[in-house]
């Protein structure tokens, strides 16, 4: 192997170079000043740069892309507020797991720690949420800083940032190692001692059930055919569905908010409940007396959500299918009978339709695109109801994919996102779900669209306020405050920008204007206005819920509201 690289090359073709070299095809950012070096080496190589019009948009695209690509993407910025804008779309992608690059440029080196404009301490920002957060502070260590940062990406899953004072990009080091990341595919599985013990705890009579985590991806085959052996129920957590979801004759969906009764009758019932790659938060889900046993990869987050009786470090792959020649098959599938049909029903009851033509439910519309949508489609959903209708009635099939913002909560994160997978799949369907708040939010990357030909399709769920804050305050018996929004015609905006746009506000239009939609060669806005008094109905009500719900009903009353209250109880019971 060579001992150095040709002296000839600046920092900004090293970078782009080791980049490349690392797997990535695309840098998504907004030129300027401090990175003009870096943007005209990506002019001259084969990487592509995506012009946005907002960095945090730059931020959830570059996530994912990398999401669902499982590849490396990056991005750049300026310093100062160039950087600082990218930091929500960032701490998204992190949390979601997807390998990226962040190049943050910094002011000069003779600038730094005078209160130079612009200067701001970008380690301090990103170093929270970030697997690897380093300054380049010589041109001679900059193919090793790259293939580093890139390593740490693609290993660990979430952003690399590596912050780049202005002055370095344009200069080229005098020797440079052959430095390059690496990719790895370990097999890990716990002890047989502590495989012995799990075992022998899910060999124990009663009721069991699986529940699976985002750290069941590329491991359905194990998890299922040891849910067989034990004839167990298997619930899934909302960054599950893609991989657990389809073809699988166990599955009962999820508990929690978001869930059904099946889902949390599997787990909070169950007398042995087995969590697999799963990490889920709310801990008033869990079963009160169970045994319960986790397998994670991560040993950070054993029994960090809920006290667990065993713990084992390993990835789900490699632990279920040691486990499969170690516990006892089972006969006896009346536990699993019974949480599959309450799921079946739950989730035929949740699919409501209305006769009313003027009331078009959240769900219908999410029903109309899961049955137009190619078999190959991906979807984005924007944090709030989208993701919840997201979750519950697109159906996965093993070729799908979703991407709802599970693990950050954002709004506005869909549509950015959308953009990033629509660029790494020109030639598939890319549906994004957005609220209209939060297409609001980032709406001027509408723009970006038309200009780099991104023929994405935005589905906005028009409700004119923020639904899941409003549905928040109800719960609490709080009358809804500050949560209405007045809308433009979305669709007469996007026609404004060049894009196809349509508007929709009677049933009777619905399935042919998603058909529509579908159709277009290129980018299209399809707005539809939802039930604003839609309830998300969780599995399991508390005393508590109703009690509060009643509160705000009363409330509503006396503040002179009773038509709200009148068509929150129409449009969620009488009115289907």
């Amino acid at each position: 192997m060579s001992k150095s690289h040709s002296s000839v090359h600046s920092v900004s073709e090293i970078i782009t170079e080791s980049l490349l070299e690392a797997g990535a095809k695309r840098c998504y950012g907004i030129v300027g000043d401090t990175i003009n070096h870096f943007t005209d080496a990506i002019r001259r190589s084969e990487m592509e740069w995506v012009h946005v019009r907002h960095e945090e948009v730059a931020g959830f695209a570059a996530g994912g892309e990398s999401f669902i690509s499982g590849e490396l993407t990056c991005c750049a910025g300026t310093c100062g507020p160039g950087s600082t804008h990218f930091l929500n779309g960032l701490i998204e992608s992190h949390r979601n797991g997807a390998p990226v690059v962040f190049i943050a440029s910094q002011i000069d080196t003779a600038e730094m720690g005078v209160g130079f404009p612009q200067d701001v301490d970008q380690k301090a920002l990103y170093s929270q949420y970030s697997v690897f957060c380093e300054y380049l502070t010589n041109p001679e260590n900059a193919r090793r800083m790259v293939a580093i940062a890139a390593q740490k990406a693609l290993a660990e899953g979430g952003v690399a940032v590596l912050i780049v004072p202005g002055d370095l990009f344009p200069q080229k080091p005098k020797a440079s190692l052959p430095w390059r990341a690496h990719r790895f595919s370990p097999v890990i599985r716990p002890s047989e001692q502590e495989l012995a013990a799990v075992a022998e705890a899910l060999n124990q009579p009663g009721k069991v059930s699986i529940y699976a985590g985002v750290g069941c991806q590329d491991a359905q085959e194990e998890v299922l055919a040891l849910a067989r052996r034990l004839k167990a129920p298997v619930a899934w957590t909302s960054r599950a569905k893609d991989f657990i979801e389809p073809n699988n004759e166990q599955e009962v969906g999820m508990t929690g908010v978001f869930g059904l009764q099946g889902g949390y009758e599997a787990v909070a019932e169950c007398d042995t409940l087995l969590l697999l790659g799963c990490s889920f938060a709310w801990s008033q889900f869990y079963p009160d007396k169970a045994t319960v046993i986790q397998v994670d990869l991560d040993p950070g987050k054993i029994g960090i959500r809920h006290p667990v009786d065993l713990g084992v470090v390993g990835s789900v792959k490699d632990t279920c299918h040691a486990l499969l020649t170690r516990v006892d098959p089972r006969d006896d599938s009346g536990w699993l009978d019974s949480c599959r049909k309450q799921y079946l029903e739950a989730r035929d009851e949740a699919a409501v339709t209305s006769d009313d033509e003027h009331l078009i439910h959240p769900q219908e519309l999410t029903l109309a695109l899961d049955r137009h949508a190619s078999e190959d489609a991906v979807f984005t959903a924007d944090g709030g109801s989208p993701m919840v209708w997201c979750l519950r009635h697109i159906r996965a099939n093993g070729k799908r994919r979703t991407l709802p913002s599970l693990m950050h909560g954002t709004m506005a994160n869909a549509y950015p996102q959308g953009i990033g997978i629509q660029k790494a799949y020109p030639e598939r369907q890319v549906i994004a779900m957005c609220g209209d708040g939060g297409l609001s939010m980032l709406m001027g990357d509408l723009l970006t669209l038309k200009q780099e030909k991104i023929p994405l399709k935005i589905v906005i769920f028009n409700n004119s306020t923020l639904g899941f804050v409003e549905l928040e305050q109800k719960v609490e018996g709080i009358l809804d405050t500050y949560t209405e929004l007045e809308n433009p015609d979305f669709s007469l905006v996007a026609q404004s920008m060049g894009l196809w746009g349509r508007r929709v506000e009677e049933k009777h239009e619905l399935d042919e204007a998603v058909q529509s939609l579908l159709a277009q060669d290129g980018p299209g806005v399809l707005e539809v206005k939802v039930n604003r008094m839609e309830l998300v109905m969780p599995p399991h009500i508390e005393a508590g819920q109703v009690a509060s719900t009643a509160l705000y009903s009363a409330k509503a009353v006396l503040n002179g509201r009773m038509d709200d209250v009148v068509d929150l109880v129409r449009n969620n019971f009488t009115g289907r």
